[in-house]
């Protein structure tokens, strides 16, 4: 059945292009289990707090097992106070490197609780904190006893080093960890290939990993107590162990079971790449629309390499498919890749499905590559004729991603697909583009989607223009738990 297509304006100078139909889809209710057959998993609420209260009891916990060793006995002296925050430091600095690897780890029930956009902040927080910490460990413990030894400042730092065991192995630890912050700062980030950035971010498990000898040899507060030592080690090996398991194990155990191959490769555009491979019992991997995996294709240059690419159909038990724009040398690979070839994952990732919807009305918020994983949901969210509207911001109709696509889907699930095109605005960083630049960014959404505020929004696209779209939802009246995102550049 074809869509009604219809054009509208945004004021004076932009005119936008709605494609709606009026079926009804027999599933409306966000409360459902599964919709034409593709499955909807709902993720409590209450894990994301129980998560929450897990990491700030973990920091309020350690800061007790150093108050019941005497945390503030020796306060006395200048080199006491330094050394007594120096262990402080340590100690919390030790507890959210733990808690960083925690979250590299991957395990399910973080994961699905935060989504991978909001772990990835949580890690860059966790992360700065927790160098930050280390280094004025480093300081004050060193100050701390120079303050109290006749060797001085330069015989104390060769006496560390030297003399007290595993030391040579933080200090190598620490330098890891120094590379892996150096090279998260947004700066540097955005300078490195995202392969590139993700091999050296590997590098934050060997500091951690060459930190523990130091810490569990001649740590007092490791040592002190029964209570402490079973602790630190319980701590470091549930790490290991999560690590082990999530980042590995199930990984490869998924890809072998599942016998993925690529069967198709499809160039949807000069710079736009679909893949669809097939295996066996898919619905194990418990993957649902919108969501991302880790690909990694065997028999080509650079497959140890992992990209993330998310799922641009609904996945069924024998296929998953994603499309790519060529941004880098892994994306650019797709086009060449050869039907039969080997692939392995690692997931699924990411909030962007259906399982974290609350409210019947949806808005499927993207811009450029950013509608890809807004196809799949489109495809799979249960909804009436008229619950859900998906706004395409491009710089040109040419520009349209899965276009006949989402129009077919629009028309046949009782969407709406509004499509604004237009070069990119100057002057002002804003979702709409230059023709809309009358506007403000609040009262151009609300002209295409009058009642955005009561709609559950998934909003995917590059990181400015996701800065904009996300202010203008706030600022009509979207609440922060309402909007689910899924960032680019991280």
């Amino acid at each position: 059945m074809a869509g009604t297509q219809v054009r509208h304006r945004i004021g004076p100078d932009i005119e936008c292009v709605s494609i709606s139909l009026a079926p009804v889809s027999p599933l409306a209710d966000p409360a459902v289990s599964s919709v034409n057959g593709f499955p909807v998993r709902r993720v409590p609420r209450w894990w994301r707090d129980f998560s929450g209260a897990l990491l700030w009891g973990l920091v309020l916990w350690v800061t007790a097992l150093w108050m019941s060793s005497g945390g503030l006995n020796d306060v006395g002296s200048i080199g006491g106070f330094m050394s007594t925050f120096g262990r402080l430091t340590g100690l919390v600095a030790s507890a959210l490197l733990l808690v960083q690897v925690f979250l590299m780890a991957r395990v399910p029930f973080v994961e699905q609780a935060w989504g991978q956009d909001h772990l990835t902040r949580i890690h860059r927080v966790v992360g700065f904190a927790s160098f930050n910490l280390m280094l004025a460990h480093i300081v004050l413990i060193t100050l701390g006893y120079a303050a109290t030894s006749p060797l001085g400042l330069w015989g104390t730092i060769v006496d560390f080093t030297l003399n007290y065991a595993g030391m040579l192995l933080a200090i190598a630890g620490t330098l890891a960890l120094c590379m892996v912050v150096v090279t998260s700062v947004r700066r540097a980030r955005r300078r490195m290939r995202y392969e590139s950035w993700h091999l050296i971010h590997l590098y934050g498990y060997l500091g951690a990993g060459l930190a523990l000898p130091h810490q569990l040899w001649t740590g007092a507060d490791f040592l002190q107590s029964r209570t402490a030592t079973i602790f630190w080690w319980s701590a470091y090996a549930a790490c290991a162990i999560a690590v082990l398991v999530y980042r590995i194990a199930v990984p490869l155990v998924m890809s072998l079971t599942s016998q993925l191959r690529v069967v198709e490769v499809r160039r949807d555009a000069e710079d736009v790449t679909t893949v669809t491979v097939a295996g066996r019992n898919l619905d194990d991997l418990g993957a649902q629309a919108g969501q991302f995996f880790n690909w990694r294709f065997l028999g080509r240059s650079g497959w140890t390499r992992v990209n993330p690419y998310s799922l641009s159909a609904a996945p069924t038990s024998t296929t998953l498919r994603f499309t790519a724009k060529h941004l880098g040398d892994g994306s650019a690979a797709l086009a060449r890749l050869k039907v039969g070839s080997r692939v392995l994952i690692e997931g699924p990732y990411g909030r962007l499905h259906p399982g974290v919807r609350t409210r019947p009305k949806v808005l499927l918020f993207a811009a450029g590559i950013g509608v890809t994983p807004m196809r799949a949901l489109l495809e799979a969210l249960p909804q009436e004729a008229g619950q859900v509207t998906i706004l395409h911001r491009v710089s040109a109709q040419s520009d349209l991603v899965l276009g006949d696509e989402i129009r077919a889907l629009a028309a046949e699930r009782g969407a709406r697909y509004v499509v604004v095109d237009g070069h990119r605005m100057t002057g002002r960083q804003s979702w709409l583009p230059q023709r809309a630049a009358h506007l403000d960014d609040v009262a151009g959404l609300r002209q295409i989607v009058p009642d955005v505020a009561e709609r559950e929004v998934y909003l995917c696209g590059a990181e400015a223009w996701m800065v904009a779209a996300e202010s203008a939802l706030r600022g009509a009246g979207v609440p922060a738990d309402a909007i689910h995102v899924e960032h680019f550049a991280l």
